[in-house]
């Protein structure tokens, strides 16, 4: 698995999860304290909430050439 994180506040992550083997995505959304994001990452992929199949087309839209994880 590969993640792509990007900020979108000090505060608010969205994190792109792609399975290269199956090649398939998903992207989440959360809430972090701020000190560390790349040590928040892991945690927003783990219980973000997955965000609409557009909108993590617009935050990274070099993972849409694999299958959206539905």
């Amino acid at each position: 698995m590969t993640t792509y994180t990007r900020a979108l506040d000090t505060k608010v992550l969205i994190v792109a999860v792609v399975n290269e083997d199956i090649r398939d995505w998903a992207a989440y959304i959360g809430a972090v304290e701020g000190k560390n994001h790349d040590a928040e990452t892991p945690g927003v992929a783990e219980r973000g909430t997955k965000v609409s199949k557009e909108m993590a087309e617009m935050v990274f839209p070099y993972c849409a050439k694999y299958n959206w994880r539905c």
